[in-house]
Formats: C-alpha cells, sequence, structure tokens
C-alpha cells in the first residue's frame, strides 16, 4: 500500500507525476498534503477552520480532496502551518490551482448524478482500474449499441434524449483506453456476464466480439470466473479499485448502489477488497483462455 510521505513530496511530484494527473488526483494531493501539515503541526481542524474563516468541515472537504482551493485560502493555511519557503509554498499554490480545472463532464451535469462526478474523476486519473463484474460487461468495455441497451433498461422513466446523454458520458469515458493509452484496465467477470443478454442476439454478439479484441491490447486483462467454480469469493458483489501513480494517493474502492455509492480510502477498509479481488484473480481462468471461453459463449448465442 501506499504510504504518506514528507512534507517536500508535493513539490517533487509537481515536476512528475502531477503534470499527468487531472484535477481529481491534483485535489487529493493537495488536501493530503495539506493534512499531513497541519497534523505535523498539531493544529486541529477546527482551528484551521477558523484561521481560513471557515469550519471543521472545511477543512475536511479541502484534506479529502472533495471541494476545490481558494488561493487565498491554501495559502492562508501554508502559512499557519509554517510552510514559508517560497519554492514549496508556489508548488502547493500552482497544483491547487491546476485542481481548480474545468472537467469535461461539468458539461454533462443534466446526465450525471452528484455522487457519479466523483468517481469520473477517480477514473480519469487512475494508472490501474482493477474491477469484478457479476451482472454486466464492465462500462469501459461495453459497444454503445449494449451500452443504450443497459441504460434504457436501468433508467425506463427517463426520456430518450436523457438516456443519450448518459449513454454519451459512457463512450466517452471509454477514451482513456484508446492509444496511447498508459493506465491499465484489469477486469475479472463472472461468467453468467457473458450469458446474460442484453438488447438483441446481434448486439450480445457485436459485445462479445468487441470484449475479444479490447482483451487482446496489452494495456487490458480480462479474466473469466466460471460457473464450476461454485459461487462468488466472499459473496461481494460488483468492485472496482483505482490505483494512481502518485505514491502519495492510496487505493480506493468503489461499490456503486442504486441511488448512490460508496467511496473506501482507509487502508484497513481497503485492504480485504485488495485481497479479494487478488483471489478472484487466482479463482478465475488465466487471461491466455479468455479468447476461448469468449467464442464459447459467441457460438452459444
Amino acid at each position: 500500500m501506499p504510504t504518506a510521505h514528507g512534507r517536500g513530496d508535493l513539490a517533487e511530484t509537481s515536476g512528475s507525476d502531477a503534470v499527468q494527473s487531472g484535477p481529481t488526483a491534483l485535489r487529493l494531493l493537495v488536501g493530503a498534503q495539506l493534512r499531513r501539515l497541519r497534523e505535523a503541526r498539531g493544529i486541529s481542524r477546527e482551528d484551521a477552520g477558523y484561521a481560513i474563516r471557515g469550519s471543521h468541515s472545511k477543512i475536511g472537504r479541502m484534506e479529502g480532496g472533495r471541494t476545490s482551493f481558494k488561493p487565498r485560502d491554501v495559502a492562508d493555511l501554508l502559512t499557519l502551518y509554517g510552510v514559508a519557503d517560497e519554492a514549496e509554498r508556489q508548488a502547493v499554490l500552482a497544483l491547487a490551482a491546476q485542481a481548480n480545472a474545468p472537467t469535461w463532464w461539468q458539461d454533462y451535469r443534466d446526465a450525471v448524478p452528484d455522487w457519479f462526478e466523483a468517481y469520473l474523476g477517480l477514473e480519469q486519473d487512475a494508472a490501474l482500474i482493477r474491477t469484478h463484474e457479476i451482472h454486466l460487461v464492465p462500462s469501459l468495455l461495453q459497444t454503445e449499441d449494449y451500452a443504450r441497451a443497459v441504460i434504457a433498461q436501468g433508467r425506463k422513466g427517463d426520456p430518450v434524449a436523457q438516456q443519450e446523454r448518459r449513454l454519451d458520458v459512457r463512450m466517452r469515458r471509454q477514451q482513456i483506453l484508446a492509444p496511447p493509452a498508459s493506465r491499465k484496465l484489469w477486469a475479472v467477470l463472472d461468467e453468467a456476464v457473458l450469458h446474460r443478454r442484453v438488447g438483441s442476439r446481434e448486439i450480445m454478439r457485436a459485445q462479445l466480439e468487441h470484449l475479444d479484441r479490447m482483451a487482446a491490447a496489452a494495456h487490458i486483462t480480462v479474466q473469466v470466473v466460471p460457473f464450476e467454480s461454485g459461487s462468488t469469493i466472499g459473496g461481494a458483489g460488483p468492485v472496482t479499485i483505482l490505483r494512481f501513480a502518485q505514491s502519495e494517493l492510496p487505493d480506493v474502492v468503489y461499490l456503486e448502489q442504486l441511488t448512490g455509492a460508496a467511496y473506501v480510502t482507509k487502508t484497513s477498509d481497503v485492504l480485504p477488497y485488495q485481497q479479494l479481488m487478488d483471489e478472484l484473480g487466482v479463482c478465475a481462468e488465466p487471461a491466455a483462455a479468455t479468447p476461448a471461453i469468449l467464442r464459447q459463449a459467441i457460438d452459444a448465442l
């Protein structure tokens, strides 16, 4: 697991990993640095909040990377935390400014639930995405027709135009895997995913063929947990773990629910999910067997 480092790390990161980072990862980086600086000085969140004319909850949101940063607030906190070196101050302030950059999904506010915006940012900035699916092909690997059928089924009450907006978001998300992609995707699918027909037979066939092509890419790994392996390990549902290039950032576990989502970041809570994914990778057929498994599923349609 990544570990927290000293106060100088963020200044170093600004010249390397952070250049590759998007706003979400940058907010997490800046927030983590502010938390380390505050704790190193033994200052409470209440006192830090008072210093910037805010509350302890505002400090919590800033340190958790859950809000944008006002330059004045960051500057005042750095002063409070005894950061006098101008180079270090400017490094933090520069990253905070970059973290406030607009994101592409802001144009889709009408189609993106508030609770999902955080995930879009995390997914965009992750270096490795590990996901386990038991019902559907992962969104990043769905064809447009398959995704349209999934959205139509799950959002029956929405106007068609709204469903198409959601589809646009899903298709836009997939660009993170397009060449020259540097991030990696590792998907472990229950075999039921391959046999649960979504849409027409033609849509399902095209989806499985697309999955086969995507699985052949060097940066994408697809494994299948066969029916004969027994019940799902640990009885867990869909799980996604996001890992970042920056060693200062911990893994984030994303658990989607019907009307919301849970984001798990505490090391002791993340560990069981990491172990689960490791067990699933062993339980599943090796990635080399995936093409044959997909061909069997296609032939069975």
